[in-house]
């Protein structure tokens, strides 16, 4: 794994009052395929999704307030936070409220992702860590709450005050009538809800 990716990571983290993830061990047996993703429903300071998805040995990382929609028509806010280790996909539990980022999380969604972008006419398209960098990406997930396209766009802001967009493409996994962190709000892993959650070392 590239350690220096993670860096702000763990300079955040404390790993002696801590249960997270320090990035040491992967292990996904409940995906298929590879690369992965994950969203995590994080009570904290205020209740929010975390969007990850495994690019080049981590976990590219984004808070969305109001969470992933599947209506075409909404755009989300999505805003990155640091690079976490692959590891934390699995990382359900609580973090201690002295800790940065304290507060309650639970695995809301997982799956494999594929690279949505269209070939160009040599066959090729580019990574989606190419796409990151170029400010606009489009995966497919395959998860167990949400599915289809969606698209990641840059809509400007210096480093410190960078801002995304996370949109639902219009495909057949697109509906406007659901509203998935409203009806579903269950764990995949544990079938917890976020305000039931325990410390997994309790």
């Amino acid at each position: 794994m590239p350690s220096d990716n993670l860096s702000d990571y763990k300079k955040k983290r404390d790993f002696d009052k801590t249960s997270e993830p320090d990035g040491s061990e992967v292990s996904f047996d409940w995906a298929d395929e590879r690369p992965i993703f994950v969203i995590q429903k994080h009570d904290a300071s205020s209740l929010h999704y975390d969007f990850r998805i495994e690019v080049d040995g981590v976990l590219k990382s984004w808070a969305v307030p109001k969470g992933p929609s599947t209506d075409p028509s909404e755009k989300r806010l999505a805003i990155p936070t640091e690079d976490h280790p692959l590891e934390y996909a699995d990382f359900e539990g609580v973090i201690p409220e002295d800790e940065y980022g304290g507060g309650s999380v639970i695995v809301w969604d997982r799956g494999s992702y594929e690279n949505a972008k269209e070939e160009d006419e040599d066959g090729e398209r580019p990574s989606i860590a190419e796409q990151l960098d170029d400010g606009h990406a489009t995966i497919t997930l395959h998860g167990e709450k949400i599915k289809g396209g969606y698209a990641l766009i840059r809509t400007g802001g210096g480093d410190d005050d960078e801002r995304w967009l996370l949109v639902k493409m219009d495909d057949d996994e697109a509906d406007a009538r659901r509203n998935p962190t409203s009806t579903e709000p269950e764990s995949v892993k544990s079938g917890r809800e976020v305000g039931n959650i325990v410390d997994e070392g309790e």
